[in-house]
Parts: C-alpha cells; structure tokens; sequence
C-alpha cells in the first residue's frame, strides 16, 4: 500500500515557498513527494493552480506582475498564446527576475493590489502592452479596463475611467505611447468582450457611423432585450453570437423572441458568429447591406 503523505502545516496549504516549509520543519524528503508540485525553483504547491499564484509567492518587495501577465490578473482579454509566458517587473534597485519560463522587466510606477497579488497600474499596463500587442488588441484590453458591468462581478468596476486614462496618456511619454494613445481614443465604454470590439473596429474601418455599446431596444410592451452595438438613428443593431447562443436552449429561445421583436419594429439585426471574425471582408459587406437597406449612404 503506496504511503500517505505527512500532512503539511496549516500555513503551507496553498502556494509556498521552500525555505518557508524548511524553517515550518518540512523536511526535504517531504517537499520531494508527488503530491506537491513545483511551480517554479523554490516554490512548491498543490495541483490546479495557474502560473500566475505559483510565481507570487516568490514576488521580492518591489516586484509586480506586470504586461500580459498583469492583464490576466486583471481578466482582459488577450489573444491566444500571450499568457504563457510571465512578465514580472521589478523597481530601480531590485535586480531583473532571471528564471525559466519568466520574462523579467525593470521600470517605475506603483503597484496596485488585485486579487492578491501586486500589478501594474492600469495606465502602466496599457504603456506596457502597447510594447506587445496589436492595435485592435490593445483596445480590446482598454475596453475592458473602463467596463462598467451592467451585471456587477464583485470587482470594484471600472478599473480606470477613459477620460482619466486620456488625460494621463497624453502627458506620458516612451516607447509605445503613440500606440497606446491611439488604442485609448478607440476605446468606448461598453464593450463587454474581446469579440465585441472586433466587431465595432470593423464597423468604424467600414464607414460605418460610430455606434453604442450594449444597449436596449424597447417596443410598446417594454424592454425587447439588450444588443452588442446599436445604431438608433438607422435601426440597425450587431450582435456577436458566442457559443453560449449556441449550446443553451434557454438562450437560443430568448434571442429569437428578441430578434422577431426588433424585426416587428423595424430593426435589422446582423448577427456575427466565429465565423464572421475569419471572413472580415464578408462581414463588413453584411453590415453595409443592412444600413444601406434602412436609408444610410456613406457621407451621411
């Protein structure tokens, strides 16, 4: 019979580090056994736990996450691949992380506390990854900084206001500032996914006129539902269909209920799937055709 690991202290049941557990008495053999796993040289955990909370435990007074890595603490959206690498910065005077896996920076600014764990501001994070991160992403991550949720998450909300974040862009200077000045004044507040604003970049690069972000439609019975981008003048609305449009029948019957209202009211609809992101030019001639069909000619 395989024998049952010793039980660590109560201090050490999460992300530790390993000359924490060797002063608490654990010994070697102990930190050896395969029901820990090593995050990273000198820090131990138990299974399931991301990157992100394995490394902090070996953050050093002056050290934050920061770039790509800041943003996922932080729950932007970013493109595939950008997190698996993780950026940690450090202060003037504090040497440049060096370990595998860890992509070390030194710079100024302040860290703020979230979720545990010390990051970049937002203004720091958006110098940061206009470094990194196409024009389009960056925006999508200035989106999600200045989202206010129509449903609250229980996270102070927004994270930065986009005036603010303005105003403070334009008295910075460095490397990528122009990039990231222009991502925030292409930035609106709304935008509640990476998609969305995909799909508003798109409309704004087509000619279209510039739309809300997620608002509602109201017919005479009330509140017909709420749309990704609305254009009120025109009656046209977008819609980004994700997959929980697809594999709920709870949401699939709420959206044709929705999408037969709007249309009584003469509302046209363009509805975006995955497959509309891979077919832009497609997309974009979809849009058109349905503005030009309630009265809008460009110019207008």
């Amino acid at each position: 019979m395989p024998r049952v690991p010793e039980p660590l202290p109560d201090e050490l049941h999460r992300p530790f580090r390993v000359r924490d557990a060797r002063t608490a008495g654990v010994a070697d053999a102990r930190l050896r056994r395969s029901d820990l796993v090593r995050t990273f040289h000198g820090a131990r955990t138990f299974p399931a736990v991301d990157g992100i909370t394995g490394y902090a435990v070996l953050l050093r007074p002056g050290e934050r996450f920061s770039h790509t890595t800041a943003a996922a603490v932080y729950g932007a959206p970013l493109p595939r691949g950008a997190e698996d690498v993780l950026h940690v910065l450090a202060s003037e005077g504090v040497n440049r992380a060096r370990r595998p896996g860890v992509v070390g920076h030194r710079g100024a600014g302040q860290a703020v506390l979230l979720s545990g764990v010390p990051v970049s501001t937002p203004l720091d994070l958006v110098c940061e990854l206009a470094t990194l991160l196409p024009l389009e992403d960056l925006v999508a991550v200035v989106d999600h900084l200045v989202l206010r949720p129509r449903v609250p998450d229980g996270t102070p909300r927004p994270f930065t206001e986009l005036a603010d974040l303005r105003a403070s862009l334009a008295r910075r200077s460095g490397r990528g500032i122009r990039r990231a000045r222009e991502a925030a004044e292409q930035a609106r507040e709304g935008a509640e996914s990476r998609r969305e604003t995909w799909l508003r970049l798109l409309c704004v690069d087509a000619g279209l006129p510039e739309p809300v972000c997620n608002a509602p439609l109201f017919d005479t019975a009330g509140r017909v539902g709420w749309f990704d981008l609305v254009w009120r003048r025109w009656r046209v609305a977008a819609e980004y269909d994700g997959d929980q449009h697809r594999t709920s029948d709870v949401q699939y019957d709420r959206d044709i209920r929705r999408f037969d209202r709007a249309a009584a009211i003469d509302w046209r609809v363009v509805r975006v799937r995955n497959e509309g992101y891979r077919r832009p030019t497609e997309t974009r001639e979809r849009l058109v055709a349905a503005f030009r069909a309630q009265g809008w000619r460009p110019g207008a």
